[in-house]
């Protein structure tokens, strides 16, 4: 009866897959209208005409949109592989594609021991509910990478390591994922392969790096926690504007490169906040690597001066690795996250415009979702310390074996 339930079950599983990603298509392809603004100019205008310029074999350095690592690139230019379609429905199915991978590798990451599907329903239930805008950001094929490079974390540390450093070169936050693992393997396969990645890049194509200094310069989008302070603000005499700034809709004028600088400062807090947890923690189980990553994306989104919808990707994600283990301790931050999803498909596209005009259903919107992504975030590094760092009863004498002698579960 198992065996047979739990081949109804996967079957249920993909077929809910199958029917809520076909919908996705038919958004980004017009056939079916989306509500809110169109989320696939993206693709069309900005990635296309990226395309261009990357076939010459230089990067954007005069765009100050482009805001991403070199290996990024490959992700706009990967739509040349279906030359017998257009260019953005080529980027739509190849999205697809990278989908169904995270799947996959979900899936494969439940079996065994101790394992669950419930990472893989995750995935399954919050992509849809993030609406289009999924299909038109390469942060799929980003977190496609992600999501393999944790699952591969306990038994390929090289490989784990490899691709942590390859998805830092796709979109940044990937690198977050090295603060989770314990071992040298992990960290020497990525400076190695993070080196010769980059290294190659800027050798064959000038301006590689000229991304580092238009992400310096971004202020406070509209959809960001800080932004709240001016959505607030807007009502009460505040005289700034909002504009497309940057490549994204951001506040401009009075104490807004205040609330920027304080973003950042919350940004540090919490890499120091996860230095001090990889300092003290000594109880290290084989879901671990995956609660603390989710951890450390979570609050560098929430702190983040740009919280845009598809960073939502990154979550769901590495929230459905850790739901791969049955011992996770992130069932609670990972059911927020999924509540944030639907939400943050209304604050965007939906009803957009109420966002931009500060109203009150727009305020109500970015309060709900990022109040869910603060305590999504409170939760998930309480858990993570509390399941990883000993509380200093249990600290053991000098004359006993040591905690980690005790306590580490080998990875």
């Amino acid at each position: 009866m198992e065996p047979t339930a739990a081949r109804g079950s996967l079957a249920g599983l993909l077929g809910i897959w199958g029917v809520t990603r076909a919908a996705l298509l038919l958004c980004v392809l017009k056939v079916v209208v989306f509500p809110g603004p169109d989320v696939t100019s993206d693709v069309s205008v900005i990635y296309r005409g990226w395309y261009d310029v990357l076939v010459t074999g230089t990067f954007p350095q005069d765009d100050v949109t482009w805001q991403y690592p070199p290996a990024a690139a490959l992700a706009v230019l990967s739509p040349a592989v279906l030359p017998f379609l257009e260019y953005a429905t080529a980027f739509f199915v190849l999205a697809l594609v990278s989908d169904a991978a995270a799947l996959a590798l979900l899936l494969r990451g439940a079996r065994g021991t101790g394992r669950s599907r419930r990472g893989a329903w995750l995935w399954v239930a919050a992509v849809p509910l993030l609406g289009p805008t999924v299909y038109a950001r390469y942060d799929v094929m980003v977190t496609a990478v992600a999501v393999a490079a944790l699952l591969a974390a306990g038994r390929h540390p090289r490989l784990a390591g490899a691709l942590m450093a390859f998805g830092a070169l796709l979109k940044v936050w990937p690198a977050l994922l090295l603060l989770a693992v314990r071992g040298r393997v992990t960290w020497v396969s990525a400076a190695v392969t993070g080196v010769a990645v980059a290294g190659l890049f800027a050798v064959l194509m000038p301006g590689a790096f000229a991304f580092l200094g238009f992400q310096r310069d971004r202020g406070t989008e509209v959809e960001s926690l800080g932004s709240l302070v001016f959505h607030v603000a807007r009502h009460h005499g505040w005289d700034g504007e909002v504009l497309l700034n940057y490549g994204s809709v951001e506040f401009l004028g009075p104490y807004v490169s205040w609330v920027s600088t304080g973003a950042l400062f919350l940004t540090g807090a919490a890499l120091a906040w996860l230095v001090l947890w990889r300092l003290l923690a000594t109880r290290f189980a084989p879901h671990t690597a995956a609660d603390a990553a989710f951890t450390a994306v979570l609050l560098f989104t929430v702190t983040s001066r740009v919280i845009s919808p598809q960073y939502m990707v990154w979550l769901v994600g590495t929230a459905a690795v850790c739901l791969c283990f049955r011992e996770s301790r992130m069932g609670r931050p990972a059911a927020l996250v999924l509540a944030a999803c639907p939400v943050t498909m209304l604050e965007f596209p939906v009803w957009f415009g109420h966002v931009v005009a500060s109203d009150a259903l727009g305020i109500t919107l970015l309060t709900i979702r990022n109040g869910l992504l603060v305590a999504a975030s409170l939760l998930a590094a309480r858990a993570l310390w509390r399941a990883t760092v000993p509380a200093r009863r249990e600290i053991p004498s000098a004359a006993g074996p040591s905690w980690a002698e005790r306590t580490t579960v080998p990875s």
